[in-house]
């Protein structure tokens, strides 16, 4: 990407990368700093990169956690590519992460940590911060582990409880280097130990070390300034996916006063979300940790038949397993949201590493004939309306639906501006009115939508199952046209959902040389190629995909005014596929990702230069 510099000289936007052992903290310091830059007014996405393993061995390649945060005084659509300033707390996070690390880039490494022994654990044969090779960058060597040794030693902690320390002395240099306040992370700190004060006065002693060390040497001389982001007014707080997705959920179910309940197993990297409910029960929401996910999701079905917002949360593997129920909910026809954050597969796969692994899955897996509403969210931030929606949508439609999110936006995190509750849309639920005369499959003319029946409703009664049911009376049928004409009814009422749905939207000409498509997490990477391929005076526009079945109504009339249209996804190609079975006269090209890593605007630019070019 194109390097930004203020009239001052600095610059507007920075990539920094956190990186160090699992047990390093690396994940909190990036953490601790992204909130700092939210409450100092930057719009920022961030990309936590740690390994499934529990707990490697120390000082291993394995074991190696990084945190990647891109933020400024412009829009932020992704996490950046390389990183201006590298933090490696050991040789293995060094040689894991140099890669990602811009020639000219300040690497600064825990000096402490490069012993003989660690660097063979490494890989390494000599010293990279002795021999040389790092003479394309900036080394910073700061004797983190020693100086938080010596900043604690009037507080009488053991020697591995002061070595824990030395994450703050990272974040306090790098608080220092970018102008950044430290109250924001003493006011954590005091929070986080609250019951252990010892814990917290280290650690704040730690951080203004670290502040004070930066101030000193000479290679950090000069703070540098990123500017505020210009953002319209409002509340605003940096969040991550996950928790944006338990919010949605929760918005909706006070919208459409349906309490909300949740039946999940725990499973990487969706348990958050499960996580962040449960800590809402004084608003009324549900959470059952079932023993695995067949019993999380058909729990939820029987909440959705009492008439609560029924949720299930899973990933990939956990999705296989619940196919079976979902067909059931289908059957029944009862509202319920399946939210997927998918992670690379097949099988266990990489189940820290992000991939849109499951959009065949959600499309096509399940036996016989059972279509679902499927929306996928665009960013961390985007994952709470998204939720709000999905539940939406499969309420008043009364269809169960799949929210595709990923581990990339839902681990990442964003600025994001609370909305107010009266700002949000009014969800309606097709509620049976008491003594009415209800039948359990009489539909609405329009959009095909029967009425929900809650239990011991006055004159409700009906029968309910995984049996195929009559038309309209919801009599057990084995009928072959009956059965025909049940099989069509629910595809139709699926897909008259479109009329209600946005028209698909160009960022750019809506008639052009290329068209780039996307959907799901890939947005914000494949938003920032298209403006800087723009910029460079390429004819070049973007189509982004929230609605994936049904698609928009106009998407035939959008795909068709381009000479080419390129589908970026990070799959072998679940995505193209899908638009060739439906618009097969379109002339398709695909660029395909499948390494558990998100795209970066460099390596898309370059595709689209060569397909234009």
């Amino acid at each position: 990407m194109e390097e930004k510099k203020t009239k001052h000289g600095q610059p507007e936007h920075v990539v920094i990368r956190f990186s160090g052992d699992s047990g390093d903290g690396m994940q909190l310091t990036g953490n601790l700093f992204s909130d700092t830059a939210a409450y100092t007014g930057h719009d920022l996405s961030t990309f936590p990169d740690f390994p499934a393993e529990i707990r490697a061995p120390q000082n291993t390649v394995a074991g190696v956690s990084g945190f990647q945060l891109h933020f400024g005084g412009t829009k932020i659509y992704n996490s950046g590519d390389l990183c201006d300033v590298l933090v490696a707390m050991n040789p293995a996070a060094l040689k894991t992460n140099l890669k990602w690390a811009k020639k000219g880039a300040t690497i600064i490494v825990d000096v402490d940590n490069f012993e003989p022994k660690a660097l063979e654990k490494a890989g390494y044969s000599s010293n990279p911060l002795e021999d040389g090779s790092l003479a394309a960058y900036r080394i910073v060597k700061a004797p983190m582990r020693m100086l938080a040794r010596e900043t604690v030693k009037d507080l009488g902690l053991d020697t591995k409880s002061a070595d824990r320390t030395k994450n703050m002395f990272a974040l306090g240099m790098l608080l220092y280097m970018f102008d950044k306040p430290l109250e924001h992370t003493y006011s954590y700190l005091d929070i986080k130990f609250s019951k252990k004060p010892i814990v917290a006065e280290a650690n704040k002693k730690v951080l203004k070390a670290g502040y004070d060390y930066a101030d000193t040497i000479e290679v950090l001389q000069s703070k540098i300034h990123i500017p505020q982001a210009k953002l319209p007014k409002g509340k605003y707080r940096n969040i991550t996916g996950n928790i944006a997705t338990a919010w949605g959920l929760m918005a909706a179910s006070e919208k459409s006063g349906r309490p909300l309940f949740l039946g999940s197993y725990p499973i990487t990297p969706a348990t958050e979300i499960l996580m962040e409910l449960a800590r809402h029960r004084s608003l009324g929401v549900k959470t059952f940790q079932a023993e695995d996910e067949i019993a999380g999701i058909t729990s939820s079905i029987g909440a959705a038949f009492t008439g609560s917002l029924a949720v299930t949360t899973t990933s990939g593997p956990g999705l296989s397993l619940k196919v079976e129920a979902m067909g059931l909910a289908v059957m029944t026809e009862l509202p319920l949201v399946v939210v997927d954050v998918q992670r690379a597969g097949p099988s266990t796969g990489m189940p820290t590493k992000s991939e849109q692994s499951d959009l065949n899955l959600a499309l096509f897996g399940r036996n016989g004939e059972a279509p679902m509403l499927i929306i996928a969210a665009a960013s961390p931030a985007d994952c709470f309306y998204a939720a709000f929606e999905t539940a939406k949508l499969s309420m008043e439609h009364m269809t169960p639906a799949i929210l595709l999110t990923d581990g990339y936006i839902g681990f990442g995190s964003e600025v994001f501006r609370i909305p107010r509750m009266a700002d949000l849309p009014e969800i309606k639920p097709p509620l049976a009115e008491p003594n009415s005369e209800y039948k359990p499959y009489r539909r609405d003319p329009e959009t095909l939508v029967r009425k929900w029946a809650l239990p011991g409703t006055d004159g409700l009664r009906h029968r309910i199952g995984g049996l195929e049911k009559t038309d309209i009376y919801g009599e057990v049928s084995t009928d072959p046209l009956n059965h025909e004409k049940m099989v069509k009814l629910r595809a139709e009422k699926v897909q008259r959902i479109a009329k209600v749905l946005p028209l698909q939207e160009v960022f750019g000409e809506t008639e052009d040389e290329l068209l780039v498509v996307s959907w799901g997490g890939t947005f914000g990477a494949v938003r920032n190629a298209v403006e800087e391929c723009r910029k460079e005076g390429l004819k070049v526009s973007h189509s982004h995909f929230r609605y994936i079945n049904p698609l928009p109504l106009n998407t035939r009339d959008v795909l068709s005014k381009f000479k080419k249209v390129l589908v970026c996804e990070l799959n072998n190609g679940q995505f193209v596929h899908y638009l060739r079975m439906n618009f097969p006269e379109i002339p398709y090209l695909q660029y395909n990702k499948i390494q558990g890593l998100p795209f970066t605007v460099s390596e898309l630019c370059e595709k689209i230069k060569e397909v234009i070019k």
